[in-house]
């Protein structure tokens, strides 16, 4: 059962934060990206050999996004993310840019995945957040493997996807600037609807005790 308090989904703003692959190629990863649609998609999956890809991070509240963040090494080279550098987007990236929001009361949620939910990871976010931390091992738990109940999930990495393959980009370099570019077009009015269509989906979550969700229509 979902065990968030009335009081969190009531909260003024609410912050999602996440990463994402993005394949030069075009591949998707079915098992991390949900694809909603009132028809079949007819969507074919090809494995790539050795694929070059972006790591994506990106902050998403009703107000705006934050980022996005490409996780690169000293030299500049794509890389992935891990422990290490989870905490220092968030101590040299996510912060500072933060303070320059102005937000009240904020709420911090993020998935299970293991650099998420190091015990320094938890430490530094509960220095930042406290008690308003939802997340494994933080003060508020978060169900695992919750994609349908994740903005960035169900929502931001799908809509960014099928925008910046778009002009078949054949460069890393290419492929960034698309997806700043495609991030930095998404409106307010249209993050609006996102946190509404969450909203309604905890709320059908806690009437229901937890149980699956019926077939859920993201429509704009």
């Amino acid at each position: 059962m979902l065990a968030i308090p009335e009081h969190i989904m009531e909260t003024i703003l609410k912050d999602f934060y996440d990463e994402a692959h993005f394949w030069l190629n075009g591949y998707v990863n079915k098992q991390n990206c949900r694809i909603w649609s009132e028809a079949n998609p007819q969507v074919y999956v090809e494995t790539p050999l050795h694929p070059e890809k972006l790591t994506v991070w990106c902050a998403l509240w009703a107000g705006g996004i934050i980022g996005p963040y490409f996780f690169k090494n000293n030299e500049g080279h794509n890389v992935t993310v891990n422990d290490d550098r989870y905490r220092a987007m968030i101590t040299n990236f996510f912060i500072p840019e933060l303070n320059n929001h102005d937000v009240q009361e904020l709420w911090f949620q993020q998935d299970g995945a293991t650099c998420h939910t190091a015990s320094a990871t938890i430490d530094l976010l509960k220095d930042t957040f406290g008690d308003r931390l939802i997340s494994r091992f933080g003060p508020v738990n978060w169900p695992p493997r919750s994609c349908d109940l994740t903005p960035l999930d169900y929502f931001l990495w799908g809509y960014v996807k099928s925008l910046v393959y778009a002009d078949k980009p054949q460069t890393l370099d290419r492929l960034e600037d698309n997806i700043r570019r495609v991030i930095a077009d998404i409106r307010p009015q249209m993050l609006e609807k996102v946190i509404e269509n969450w909203t309604s989906r905890l709320h059908y979550i806690r009437a229901s005790r937890g149980s699956p969700m019926p077939e859920i229509i993201f429509k704009m």
